[in-house]
């Protein structure tokens, strides 16, 4: 099951969604169903199971029944679940992870300001040079060279996380703590400049700046978007 994407989206949950015109849809592939779900904005929205070959998948794909005027773009055009389809593809590129969000924004800053990273009465790292990265609606997050880190600290775990605008994303044990640093070992060339740098979560290690203690404001907390299914290693590095 494959989606090609169209110019009108939407975001339901944490993931922006393609909207398709009802009449590029295959009427054939989609199966309605008596499940009608209610968004608080957009009004009333039907799903339909969607059938391919001598597959059928229950609720992968929806409709907007009567969108409200503000979101009349949205009349008579069907959607389709990212977790459902085998792929998506702009143009002739599949879209690795989930679509890209227009408004997403990543600024990366040096600063002379001193990064401390703790665990216990042990210093895991220590830099005068790190550099800060912003992202839209996440905390700022503070990478630091691998210099400056006590990599014999650093246990690397198994799996990975990946991330449409910065790549592929090694984690990293610190003593009993789980995923409590990570790294871009090769980012994505828009945001190389934290290629092979490394990052700390604040609420899993003491991470100081300037001598105080940094937290996670409520609402800065990274939220999973959906994942995409079939994605490996591999193909994440060919693209």
């Amino acid at each position: 099951m494959t989606a090609r994407t169209s110019s009108c989206c939407t975001s339901r949950a944490a993931t922006p969604s393609p909207n398709f015109p009802r009449e590029d849809v295959d009427e054939q592939a989609l199966v309605a169903s008596d499940k009608v779900t209610q968004h608080k904005d957009l009004g009333d929205f039907a799903w339909y199971a969607v059938h391919a070959g001598d597959r059928t998948t229950e609720r992968a794909a929806w409709e907007f029944t009567a969108p409200p005027g503000h979101a009349a773009e949205l009349r008579d055009r069907v959607a389709f679940a990212w977790r459902a389809m085998d792929a998506f593809y702009e143009e002739d590129e599949r879209i690795l992870g989930h679509a890209a969000d227009p408004y997403h924004r990543i600024d990366i800053r040096n600063t002379s300001r001193t990064l401390e990273v703790r665990l216990g009465n042990t210093v895991i790292a220590r830099s005068e040079y790190p550099v800060v990265l912003f992202e839209s609606g996440f905390a700022p997050r503070w990478y630091v060279p691998r210099a400056a880190v006590d990599e014999t600290r650093l246990r690397p775990v198994e799996g990975r996380s990946f991330c449409p605008y910065k790549g592929l994303c090694d984690y990293y044990d610190i003593g009993d703590v789980h995923r409590a640093a990570w790294s871009y070992r090769n980012a994505y060339r828009e945001v190389d400049r934290i290629t092979d740098m490394v990052s700390f979560e604040a609420e899993k290690v003491e991470v100081h700046l300037d001598g105080e203690r940094l937290h996670i404001q409520p609402g800065q907390n990274v939220v999973p978007h959906g994942i995409d299914r079939g994605l490996d290693v591999d193909e994440v590095r060919a693209h």
